[in-house]
């Protein structure tokens, strides 16, 4: 249902920077309007004094004030045409989105254990008998069952842990379960964070 004489925000321009508020980017846009370069910068110069009051926070930085005649240059899309007081050729940065962190293409055989699993296995299956193979094979035995514990497998028993071993590694490492012995590790009954509400 439309209503005359109603505006709402969803049929209007979008914000170029939502923190100064609509009133703040109308300012801009009558500025950019104004006939002469004295009465632009004038008006610049007051919008800039609104800014601030807008986002007090900028205060903290040593160099705010560049920062709000940046945000300014940014909010006019480069339409305003003063004698700006600060350097404003970097500000566009300001608005510049990072790149999309790239994710690890690489397929990871069993999910649940993770990459960083994976590559103890296999640094195992290139390491010669002795202490350190054992004791790494100890660390990473006693983080294979915590991570069946935290994805809430079913079947969290010493011999799945072992088999699971021995099938990534291709038969390199074998966990001999008569002698090893797993650290305890108590599955959490319930997730962090969460709490048994009572009904009344």
């Amino acid at each position: 249902m439309e209503i005359k004489g109603l505006d709402y925000n969803t049929q209007r321009e979008s914000l170029i920077m939502p923190e100064y508020g609509r009133e703040i980017q109308l300012m801009v846009e009558h500025a950019v309007g104004l006939p002469t370069k004295e009465e632009r910068t004038n008006c610049a110069k007051a919008i800039v004094k609104q800014m601030e009051t807008k986002v007090p926070q900028l205060r903290q930085n040593a160099d705010y004030k560049q920062t709000l005649w940046d945000h300014l240059y940014i909010i006019s899309q480069k339409k305003l045409d003063i004698d700006w007081p600060f350097d404003i050729s970097n500000a566009e940065r300001i608005h510049a989105k990072p790149e999309p962190m790239r994710l690890p293409q690489t397929k990871i055989r069993m999910r649940h254990y993770g990459r960083l699993v994976e590559e103890l296995l296999e640094r195992l299956k290139e390491m010669p008998e002795g202490p350190e193979r054992d004791e790494l094979m100890k660390l990473t035995a006693n983080q294979m069952k915590l991570d069946l514990v935290q994805w809430g497998h079913g079947s969290i028993d010493d011999e799945k842990v072992a088999d699971d071993m021995a099938r990534l590694t291709d038969g390199a490492v074998q966990l001999d379960l008569s002698s090893f012995k797993f650290s305890r590790v108590v599955a959490d009954e319930a997730p962090k964070g969460k709490k048994n509400k009572k009904r009344k």
